[in-house]
């Protein structure tokens, strides 16, 4: 079996994307652990990690989710497990998986983790697994901590497969501009993924959910792509003067009673409308949305609260994203030399 330690420098570099990406791409047989969770969410009272239940629904995999994370509070795991206790549990779980690769998801940057030998190193180190490094950000970002990464892999006793880098805007620019300073530090490049902009752009569903609204019409139109946001907090002829008004696919944020900006968002190529201070519009409205497939999504907050919480939001990938996980996938087949890394 082949191991991989999946980690980034820092925050929301996008490791779940590379690892489904991959798994999705090699038809072998999969594992997958993640230690120390680190996005938390309850589902039916049990904590679990949000990454690491999209890949077991993605993956279609059986493991049990107590043999996936060891846990998520510093002060629980250091009760449970010593320091030798936390190195022999890890040796244990990296070696009862029957697969063919196992990858390994560190937590959210290269430190977290430390206080509790749960960080990259000591994953990587104590489970014997090659370690892969996801770098992301603008391109400056990208060269300092692709340097960085020299120096420290220099000090450290693993196995250094390479670095991802992703969310590249012009890859054959950045191959042109920086490519010979990536070879002059010996540093295996697996492979760099392209910006898509369509990854960052939530479903009407993903911001019911997360607004955990009710949905009073049109649900057969959730699934939809939300583009642009619109604050309908004025008159409708002074919303049909604002640029952004005739923008695709967006989503308008309104009061429940106004009918007026209900209509003309029905009316235009709106993806889905929040209405706001929990105000149900006139039926004959809900209905006229209805027909058009346009969810009407209703909360209690005010429109500044809603308008503040979806910008707010990070838009992160789900299992129900089918589109993007396919796009995931196809970037990745084309832009990481797959068949080198898992020789």
């Amino acid at each position: 079996m082949k191991k991989y330690t999946i980690c980034s420098l820092r925050h929301s570099a996008g490791k779940t994307s590379v690892i489904i990406g991959m798994a999705k791409s090699l038809k072998k047989k999969i594992s997958y652990l993640k230690p120390l969770g680190d996005r938390a969410h309850y589902l039916n009272n049990d904590l679990l990690d949000y990454d690491a239940e999209l890949i077991k629904s993605v993956l279609n995999l059986k493991q049990d989710k107590k043999d996936i994370v060891l846990g998520f509070d510093y002060s629980k795991i250091r009760y449970l497990f010593k320091e030798q206790s936390v190195k022999q549990k890890l040796k244990e779980l990296s070696e009862s998986h029957k697969s063919d690769i196992l990858f390994v998801e560190a937590g959210r940057d290269i430190t977290y983790g430390s206080y509790v030998n749960l960080d990259p190193l000591s994953l990587a180190k104590h489970m014997q697994t090659k370690l892969i490094l996801v770098i992301s950000g603008d391109e400056k970002t990208i060269i300092d901590d692709t340097t960085f990464v020299k120096n420290w892999i220099r000090h450290s006793e693993i196995d250094f497969a390479g670095i991802i880098i992703t969310r590249v805007g012009d890859i054959n620019e950045f191959k042109k501009k920086y490519m010979d300073h990536l070879k002059q530090l010996s540093i295996n490049i697996i492979g760099i993924l392209p910006y898509e902009k369509v990854l960052t752009y939530p479903t009407a569903e993903y911001i019911s959910d997360n607004l955990k609204a009710k949905v009073i019409a049109g649900e057969k139109g959730l699934k939809n792509t939300i583009k642009n946001i619109f604050v309908g907090a004025m008159s409708t002829d002074a919303a049909f003067r604002k640029p952004l008004f005739s923008q695709e696919n967006k989503l308008i944020i309104t009061g429940g009673d106004r009918s007026d900006m209900i209509l003309a968002a029905i009316d235009t190529d709106t993806t889905a409308v929040v209405l706001t201070n929990g105000i149900l519009p006139p039926s004959n409205i809900i209905s006229k949305a209805s027909e058009k497939n346009m969810p009407l999504i209703l909360v209690s907050d005010d429109t500044f609260k809603a308008a503040k919480k979806i910008d707010d939001m990070e838009v992160i990938l789900t299992e129900r994203d089918d589109k993007k996980i396919e796009l995931i996938t196809a970037m990745v087949k084309k832009n990481i030399d797959l068949d080198s890394l898992f020789s």
